[in-house]
C-alpha cells in the first residue's frame, strides 16, 4: 500500500484515496493546525496556518526535501512522501501567522462566547509567541448583528478563513454570505437585504473557528467549560442528525451536531429545525407527575390501577384492549410495551401512532431561485419523527403486520374498544380534536406522553414521560442507521423516562437499562438483530435484518 512518513511516523492509505497533509497527520494521531481548511468544504488554503516541508525519498533512500513550505491542506499526499510538521522552519512560520492573525484581534476573551473552545487560543498557546510586538492601535471593525436572525457577526475577532462564505454557497447554496473589500479592510457581509437566515444558517456558527460568528440563542448563556456534553441523536425528523446536547443543572443550553461519516454530510451539519427546535423540553406546558382517578399522584399506586386495569381487560375481552405506540417511541420502549400486553394477550392490538410529515423533502444545494440542485449534499426530511422505521419493526414482530393508529382511534370512536394505551412523545401531539373525541369514548384511556394536551385530559391515567434528551435508547432513521440517544438531563418534578415506566408497569426486575434491552430484543426482533452488541457507539450500527416496511405517509397533524 501507498505509504507517506508523518514526522517520522509511516502511514498507509489505499491506492485509490485521496489524503491531503493534514488528514495523513490525522491518521498518524498528530495535529497540524489549521483555520479555513474543513473536509466537507473546498480548499483555499488562505490562513497559511497548516504550511509543512515536504519531501520525497530518493531511490537510493536519502530524502530530498523541497525548499520551500508548501500549505498542507492543499498537498496532496503520494507513496514515498516525506511531511514534516514540527521543524524549527515550520515552528517559525506558524509564530509569524499566528501573531498575523492576532494584530488586530481584540482582547476580548473574558466576554466572548467562544472562549474556552476557540482555535485562536488553543493554537496561540501551543504554536504562537507569548507576547506582542504590535505598537500601533488595532484596526477595529463594528459589530454586525443584522447577520441573521440567528446569528450575529463580531467582525473584529473575524480571521478571514471564509469557511461560512464557502458554506452558504456550496452547501446551503443560497451565497448570502461574501467577502467586502479588500487588504487590511476585508470583512464578512451579506448582500444588502439578504440576511443568512436559510434553514441551515446555524452550521456558520460551528465552522468559525474563533468568536467572530456567535448564535444568538446562546450568546453570553453559559461559559462552555461549565457544560457538560452528551452524545446524542436528533430527533427532530427521520435524519437522526448526530449531535452533542450540551447542558448544565439539568438545564439544555445548545444542541450541536458531532461527525458522523455514517450520515449524509459526514454528520459534521444539521439543520436549525434540529438546532433550535428543542425548546419544549424545558416547556411550561410539561407533564411533572402521573395522575389516575380520584387525584392520585403516586407512581405505585397509579402504575398499580393501570396494570389491573390492563390485566383484568385482557382476561375479560382482549380484543377490546389496543396500544398506539408512537414513532417517537424508543425500540426499547416499543419492544417494553409490546412484549408485555402480547404477553397478556396475543389478541390485544397495538398498532402505530402518528407519523407527522410536513410538506416534502427539503434538499440542499439551491440555485439563486430555490430549487434544488445537483448533488444533494444535505437534506431535511418532511418526516419529523424519528423512529418510524424502528418502531414498525417491533409491531412487524408482534403483530405480524403494521395495523395503523388511525383504525384503532376509529375503532374506539365506533364503541369497539375498553381500554386504550398510547405512548406518545411526538411534541405535537398529532392528535386531531376528532381523534381526542373518539379516544374519549372508552372506559378507560390511559396516556403516557411528555406535554400536557387535549388527550391527556381526557385520559382516565396519566404518565409523565420523558423527552429524547431525558432517555436512553435506540432509534432507527431513513436509511436504517440505529443510533443511541443518550439521556443527558433529568426530567422536571417526578417525570420519569419512559423505558422506566413501562420495565415498571411489566414489573421487570431489576433497574431499566437500555443496553440490556437492547440486546434483549434483538435476540426476539430478527430485523434488529444487529443490535445484539449492546453499545452502537459514538456512529450507531446499520441493520443487516429485513428492512422495516414503509409506513404511508400522513399529512401533518393527521391521525395515522
Amino acid at each position: 500500500m501507498p505509504t507517506v512518513t508523518v514526522n517520522g511516523t509511516p502511514v498507509t492509505f489505499g491506492e485509490n484515496e485521496k489524503l491531503n497533509c493534514v488528514q495523513a497527520a490525522q491518521r498518524a494521531g498528530m495535529e497540524i493546525p489549521h483555520y479555513c481548511w474543513h473536509p466537507e468544504l473546498s480548499v483555499v488554503a488562505s490562513c497559511r496556518m497548516c504550511l509543512v516541508e515536504v519531501g520525497d525519498v530518493k531511490p537510493d533512500g536519502s530524502v530530498a526535501m523541497q525548499p520551500k513550505l508548501f500549505p498542507g491542506c492543499q498537498t496532496p499526499v503520494k507513496d514515498g512522501m516525506v511531511v514534516v510538521s514540527n521543524s524549527p522552519k515550520v515552528e517559525t512560520a506558524q509564530k509569524a501567522t499566528l501573531e498575523y492573525l492576532l494584530l488586530n484581534h481584540p482582547l476580548d476573551c473574558p466576554v466572548c462566547d467562544q472562549a474556552g473552545e476557540c482555535g485562536l487560543q488553543d493554537y496561540s498557546y501551543e504554536y504562537g509567541r507569548g507576547y506582542s510586538r504590535l505598537d500601533e492601535p488595532k484596526n477595529l471593525k463594528p459589530d454586525k448583528d443584522y447577520i441573521g436572525e440567528q446569528i450575529t457577526l463580531f467582525t473584529d475577532r473575524c480571521i478571514m478563513c471564509t469557511r461560512c462564505v464557502r458554506f452558504t454557497r456550496e452547501f446551503s447554496g443560497t451565497g448570502e454570505l461574501q467577502v467586502i473589500n479588500r487588504g487590511s479592510k476585508e470583512e464578512i457581509d451579506i448582500f444588502p437585504g439578504e440576511p443568512c437566515d436559510n434553514k441551515l444558517s446555524g452550521n456558520v456558527v460551528d465552522l468559525c473557528p474563533v468568536g467572530a460568528l456567535c448564535s444568538k440563542d446562546f450568546l453570553y448563556q453559559q461559559r462552555v467549560w461549565w457544560l457538560k456534553g452528551k452524545d446524542s441523536a436528533c430527533a427532530g425528523c427521520s435524519n437522526n442528525c448526530s449531535i452533542r446536547i450540551d447542558q448544565n443543572n439539568d438545564t439544555v443550553y445548545r444542541v450541536v451536531p458531532r461527525p458522523n461519516p455514517r450520515l449524509q454530510a459526514g454528520g459534521h451539519f444539521m439543520c436549525d429545525d434540529g438546532r433550535f427546535g428543542w425548546k419544549y423540553v424545558h416547556s411550561e406546558n410539561r407533564l411533572t407527575q402521573p395522575s389516575g382517578p380520584g387525584g392520585v399522584t403516586d407512581w405505585t399506586a397509579v402504575l398499580t390501577g393501570v396494570r389491573e386495569t390492563l390485566v383484568k381487560g385482557a382476561a375479560e375481552s382482549p380484543k377490546r384492549v389496543a396500544a398506539i405506540i408512537s414513532p417517537w417511541a424508543t425500540v426499547e420502549e416499543a419492544y417494553l410495551l409490546c412484549s408485555y400486553l402480547k404477553g397478556l394477550s396475543p389478541d390485544i392490538r397495538i398498532g402505530l401512532g402518528p407519523v407527522r410529515v410536513v410538506g416534502e423533502d427539503d434538499t440542499y444545494p439551491k440555485d439563486p431561485a430555490g430549487r434544488p440542485v445537483e448533488p444533494v449534499r444535505f437534506t431535511i426530511r418532511a418526516e419529523k419523527c424519528p423512529n418510524r422505521r424502528g418502531v414498525e419493526a417491533v409491531l412487524q414482530h408482534f403483530q405480524g403486520t403494521i395495523l395503523q393508529g388511525s383504525q384503532l382511534v376509529k375503532a374506539a370512536g365506533a364503541g369497539e374498544l375498553d381500554v386504550v394505551y398510547v405512548l406518545g412523545g411526538d411534541p405535537e401531539l398529532g392528535y386531531s380534536d376528532d381523534d381526542v373525541a373518539a379516544l374519549s369514548r372508552v372506559k378507560t384511556l390511559i396516556v403516557e406522553d411528555l406535554l400536557a394536551s387535549p388527550l391527556t385530559r381526557a385520559a382516565t391515567y396519566v404518565l409523565a414521560g420523558g423527552s429524547w434528551a431525558e432517555k436512553d435508547g435506540t432509534i432507527v432513521n431513513h436509511q436504517g442507521l440505529a443510533q443511541a440517544i443518550r439521556r443527558a438531563i433529568r426530567g422536571p418534578g417526578d417525570a420519569r423516562q419512559d423505558g422506566r415506566i413501562l420495565s415498571e408497569l411489566a414489573q421487570r426486575r431489576g433497574l431499566y437499562h437500555a443496553t440490556t434491552v437492547r440486546q434483549e430484543l434483538a435476540g426476539v426482533v430478527p430485523a434488529l438483530a444487529a443490535l445484539i452488541v449492546g453499545d452502537l457507539g459514538d456512529e450507531g450500527i446499520d441493520l443487516t435484518g429485513p428492512a422495516a416496511p414503509v409506513a404511508t405517509l400522513q399529512t401533518a397533524g393527521s391521525s395515522n
